[in-house]
C-alpha cells in the first residue's frame, strides 16, 4: 500500500476501533495467556513515545507461553514494539473491545529465519479462512512477524 493509502486506511481502522479498546491501560491483570484461549482476535496496546497507548486489534497464534502477530513491515505498531517492547494484551472483538483479562507482555520483532515457525502457528489456528483472507486483502507487502511473551510478575 503507497503511504497516502496506508494513512487513510489507518484512519478508517481508528474510527471503526472501538472506544473501550482505548481503556486498556487500566484493569485486571493476568499472568498468562489461557484467557485467550478460543478467541479469535487479540488487542494489541503498543506505546508511542510520548507514553500514549495504541491498540489494534490483530490475528493472532498460540504457541504455549509464545503469541505470534503478522503484521506490515511498515506499520506503526513495528515502528513502537521497536521503541518499546512493554506491551499489553487482551483478548477482544475484531473492533477491539475487549472481552478477557488485560496481560502485562513484552513484543519483539522476529528475524527472517523464525518467520517459519510463526507462519506455521498462524496457519494452524486460522487454516484456510487466513489464507482465503490473505488473497482477497492481497499480501502484506513486506511483512513482520511479532512474538509476544508474558512478561514475569
Amino acid at each position: 500500500m503507497r503511504p497516502r493509502a496506508a494513512a487513510l486506511a489507518d484512519r478508517v481502522f481508528d474510527a471503526l476501533r472501538h472506544r473501550e479498546a482505548f481503556a486498556v491501560t487500566a484493569g485486571t491483570r493476568a499472568a498468562d495467556f489461557e484467557s485467550l484461549d478460543g478467541h479469535t482476535y487479540l488487542l494489541l496496546v503498543t506505546f508511542r513515545r510520548n507514553g500514549d497507548a495504541v491498540p489494534t486489534p490483530v490475528w493472532f497464534g498460540r504457541d504455549r507461553d509464545r503469541l505470534y502477530v503478522k503484521t506490515a513491515g511498515a506499520s506503526g505498531k513495528v515502528t513502537r514494539v521497536w521503541r518499546e517492547p512493554r506491551v499489553l494484551v487482551a483478548a477482544s472483538t475484531g473492533r477491539g473491545r475487549p472481552v478477557g483479562p488485560v496481560i502485562d507482555a513484552t513484543a519483539r520483532i522476529l528475524p527472517p529465519d523464525d518467520w517459519p515457525h510463526a507462519e506455521a502457528v498462524l496457519r494452524d489456528a486460522y487454516g484456510a479462512g487466513r489464507r482465503l483472507s490473505e488473497r482477497v486483502v492481497g499480501g502484506l507487502e513486506e511483512p513482520a512477524y511479532l512474538e509476544i511473551r508474558p512478561r514475569p510478575g
